[in-house]
């Protein structure tokens, strides 16, 4: 069973740039998909970014391109998502997920095809 835990939230200002991170225990986060999710107030829970498998693909939300990567380090066996000029539309509850494994590239904007999820955080933005 792998167990996800994020961090890295917080309040940040308009413009600011930041990392949140995941770190996995319980299982091998390399040979996953890994992806982050956003539950902004109102709206229905969101795909932010992605790395599919071993990180061969990535694809973001149209919102957050060109101003976010999503990446892993294997040997930490954490999944980074850094987001820069942040603004009023990107508060939210910040996810991370995982696949069980042997996810297809075309269900990796699915949130229901990942099997592990971290708790939750908070990223607030000032203006």
């Amino acid at each position: 069973q792998v167990q996800l835990a994020e961090s890295g939230g917080g309040l940040v200002q308009a413009g600011d740039s930041l990392r949140l991170s995941c770190v996995a225990s319980g299982g091998a986060l390399n040979r996953r998909t890994v992806a982050w999710f956003r539950l902004r107030p109102t709206k229905e829970r969101e795909f932010v970014a992605a790395s599919f498998r071993s990180g061969s693909s990535t694809r973001y939300a149209d919102s957050v391109k060109g101003r976010s990567t999503i990446s892993r380090d294997n040997a930490k066996n954490t999944l980074y998502l850094e987001m820069n000029n942040l603004n009023p539309d990107d508060p939210a509850v910040y996810y991370c997920a995982a696949d069980a494994h042997n996810m297809i590239l075309s269900s990796i904007y699915n949130a229901s095809q990942y099997s592990y999820w971290g708790q939750g955080n908070q990223v607030t933005v000032s203006s």
